[in-house]
């Protein structure tokens, strides 16, 4: 429907015309920007449909819908750039666009403007198997790129659940469920071309610049990795590849309560043991999982886990951390080594929030991350359960917890349970502070963890961040609202 509408006419200034309802401090600016936006970009390549705009204005969080003014659908880096000149110039909001499915509301347009879809710049550029790295644009997802990557012997193994967009990846520097084992997109990106504000285009690690390791200037790359779209627009990524293990070993245990869980998943680390994946689901979380994806396990806390490398390195990893299991008494592991069985397995994993949504139908669903220091982490989650069950709102718990990091799903029917829910969620961040911790693991900031980080960086850290901010985008057209509350 979405693509119907995108391309129901050839004539953009037609469309503007019977479609548009500005914001009002943009109703005279794009009067004057559409017919230049359709010169750059093509008729085909932009709309003011409303149903457009409105799939534009939001993400999968709970914060409501805010829509540009106008969508263009860019088909290389040299359109983005002369769009983003533009805009420039008429001081136009620009909001970059990639699959939408953030969870902080990253992607509305607070005041109006621009909303760049990057998903036509879909192409693999370059794979340099010898070197284990790929040059990707904007629109390619991380599935696609793994099933371009098929035959190589190679894949990119930072997942966090949706298949969201590698850049879009890269701006809210997510990570998920492999994290523990192959880090975090901060840690997988080599190099960036990003088209500021002004339309200048740059490589952050210099053009064509690919190696592992670099000691040359200030590390621009990691300044944009986890900017939100807030300095500029990610066209294209060098990201680091690996070699697909030889074997894969999944496995399910489960235990009487929640600490024995996350002791277990302490101790698995402490012991070095390399687990590439090792999630945690609470009781509640697993009764939403086995009735949506037609699971049966024991409806009590649970660890999922993934060992990779050669069969006996990961027989020898399964036994010792089965043996950590018994000791906190948690069950036999039950073992998934067939590739579908596995696959089954991590996509029941990868769809908790769309079983949670489903689980109380019509509800507002209030999801939320942290991530502490792993050692405070058996303290954070029982806490922060004892604190949920103090409340009649379902609030499965569900985590990375090998690196720290977990999330809890609210769901709410009424507004005195949102609000409820709300509070929850402040206290929950509060307790992550206070625990050495973030107020974000990969959600980002966006608009929902804006007070927050002046908490967790302090005032003068904030300051440094805005000048850096007004440095790269003087204008404040970028992402505006975003990471900040007053810019």
């Amino acid at each position: 429907m979405i693509s119907a509408l995108r391309f129901a006419s050839r004539g953009c200034i037609f469309i503007s015309r019977l479609t548009r309802t500005y914001s009002a401090q943009n109703l005279k600016k794009i009067d004057g920007v559409i017919s230049r936006l359709c010169d750059i970009v093509g008729a085909d390549s932009l709309s003011t449909v409303d149903a457009i705009r409105e799939h534009h204005g939001k993400d999968e969080s709970y914060h409501g819908i805010e829509k540009p003014d106008v969508v263009v659908f860019p088909q290389c880096t040299s359109q983005v750039s002369e769009m983003a000149k533009l805009c420039y110039d008429y001081n136009l909001p620009i909001i970059p666009f990639g699959t939408g499915t953030g969870l902080e509301g990253g992607v509305t347009a607070k005041k109006g403007g621009v909303c760049f879809d990057l998903s036509k710049m879909d192409k693999v550029l370059a794979v340099h198997a010898e070197d284990f790295d790929v040059l990707v644009e904007p629109g390619v997802t991380r599935k696609a790129l793994n099933e371009y990557l098929r035959d190589t012997g190679l894949w990119f193994p930072v997942d966090p659940g949706a298949d969201a967009s590698l850049c879009g990846m890269a701006a809210t520097s997510a990570s998920g469920t492999n994290a523990v084992r192959y880090g975090t997109m901060r840690e997988n990106v080599l190099n960036l071309e990003v088209v500021l504000s002004d339309g200048r285009v740059i490589d952050t690690a210099g053009r064509g610049r690919r190696t592992k390791k670099t000691s040359a200037g200030y590390n621009l790359t990691n300044l944009f990795v986890g900017s939100e779209g807030t300095l500029g627009i990610i066209t294209k990524a060098t990201l680091k590849l690996y070699p697909i293990p030889e074997a894969m070993l999944s496995a399910v245990c489960h235990f009487p309560a929640e600490g024995p869980a996350v002791d277990t998943t302490v101790q698995i680390l402490q012991c070095g043991i390399p687990v590439a994946r090792i999630e945690f689901l609470d009781d509640v979380q697993m009764k939403i999982c086995n009735k949506f994806s037609g699971l049966a396990y024991p409806q009590s806390p649970s660890l999922f886990l993934e060992f990779h490398g050669s069969p006996s390195s990961v027989e020898e990893q399964a036994k010792l951390a089965g043996e950590i299991v018994q000791t906190n008494s948690g069950s036999d592991f039950q073992w998934a080594t067939k590739a579908e069985d596995r696959n089954r397995l991590w996509k029941a994993r990868h769809d908790i929030f769309y079983a949670c949504l489903a689980y109380r139908p019509g509800c507002r669903a209030l999801i939320t991350d942290v991530c502490v220091p792993i050692s405070n982490l058996p303290e954070m989650i029982v806490k922060t359960k004892e604190d949920i069950n103090t409340t009649n709102i379902p609030g499965p718990i569900v985590g990375h917890v090998g690196d720290g990091n977990f999330h809890t799903v609210l769901l709410t029917l009424t507004d005195e349970e949102f609000e409820q829910a709300k509070q929850l969620t402040d206290r929950m961040v509060e307790r992550a502070l206070s625990l050495s911790g973030t107020c974000t693991g990969e959600h980002g900031i966006g608009l929902g963890k804006r007070d927050w980080l002046v908490k967790e960086i302090g005032h003068d850290g904030i300051a440094v961040m805005k000048q850096l901010k007004s440095a790269l985008d003087p204008r404040g057209i970028m992402n505006p609202g975003k990471i900040f509350s007053h810019i």
